[in-house]
């Protein structure tokens, strides 16, 4: 058996390889063969551009992104009980690859009723499950998404599962703002507009969101945000923010009107027990399975393209350059088996 993987061995460049396996399991462990696997285009992006803040500046390449997939048992080991070959599982914080080695305790198994394509996504869905969580939103309050790639997407119908009203978006695609709307947010808007913040604020009878989910990762979105919020609002950054390359009135904006900034990295979340306000990642890849399940969560509308991973250094090289890129994009494993 060999493994194949998806990397990046230098900045601006990815590639596909075979190398061996050790088909050895411990008694605990399963292995497992990723179905579809996510490329989770801002981060990776960022990763392939070689951006401040990011593992090839600060440990340098090769680097093995990746972490959202779905799958199915191959093999178990020896006290292994739970699980079996062929049952459906996601695969979570592992790097692009055909093959993975997990520990039973770790396994997330996949109702029959989800679409594995769908069940991909859920490791990427708890980012903005835990910007929602810690904003703490109450029923009837306002929020605004700002950027409406795949988490955003992902937090216009969270905050609508919590209760808020009205949910707000913005982004600068107006595809996005379509389907932000068939997702449910009750607005939707173009942040270059001239009037955009007024018309915020119109939209909240003058007072602004009191949270908001700022997903770009762009100080200029950033700044926009600090202007329409609520006096004593909360926003919370799910976006990563890698360039400082503008000047933000801190006092102006912040300290004087008492806004509360938000770090919203998922390694700020509990490792093992969730809590009010902050679940683990376990968790809330199993609350996205189940409100997938109910129909009350929607990924599909959000998959753009499907690929091989073969074409990896086609397809990233699009990514990085393209104006307009595809949603959602999925490895599919199956195709290089």
């Amino acid at each position: 058996m060999e493994n194949k993987r998806v990397f990046l061995p230098e900045p601006e460049k990815a590639a596909f390889r075979t190398e061996p396996i050790d088909e050895t399991l411990k008694p605990d462990e399963i292995l497992a063969q990723m179905d579809w696997d996510v490329i989770s285009a801002g981060t990776e992006v960022a990763y392939y551009k070689a951006l401040p803040n990011t593992w090839g500046i600060e440990s340098g390449f090769p680097v093995y992104p990746g972490y959202s997939a779905a799958g199915h048992i191959v093999a178990v080991g020896s006290d292994v009980r739970k699980y079996r070959p062929g049952d459906r599982i996601l695969i979570n914080n592992a790097s692009h690859c055909l093959y993975v080695k997990m520990r039973e305790v770790s396994v997330i198994p996949v109702p029959d009723e989800v679409d594995l394509k769908d069940a991909s996504f859920a490791f990427l869905a708890t980012f903005p499950f835990l910007s929602i969580r810690k904003l703490q939103i109450e029923v009837g309050e306002a929020v605004m998404v700002a950027g409406l790639g795949l988490l955003g997407l992902f937090a216009v119908q969270i905050a609508k599962i919590s209760g808020a009203y009205p949910v707000m978006a913005c982004d600068f695609s107006p595809e996005r703002r379509t389907l932000a709307k068939e997702l449910g947010a009750d607005f939707v808007f173009d942040p270059r507009d001239p009037e955009f913040i007024q018309k915020v604020k119109d939209a909240t009878d003058g007072k602004g969101p009191e949270a908001v989910v700022e997903v770009t990762g762009y100080i200029s979105a950033l700044q926009q945000a600090l202007e329409y919020v609520a006096y004593e609002g909360r926003i919370a950054l799910l976006g990563c923010t890698r360039i400082s390359d503008e000047y933000i009135d801190y006092y102006k904006y912040v300290h004087k009107r008492g806004i509360h900034l938000i770090g919203c990295h998922t390694q700020t979340r509990p490792k093992l027990e969730s809590r009010p306000g902050a679940w683990t990642a376990a968790d809330d890849c199993r609350t996205y399975l189940k409100l997938l399940k109910a129909g009350r969560l929607c990924a599909a509308p959000l998959i753009g393209k499907t690929v091989s991973p073969a074409d990896a250094e086609t397809l990233y090289a699009e990514l990085a350059n393209s104006r307009n890129p595809p949603l959602g994009v999925l490895l599919d494993w199956n195709l290089v088996k």
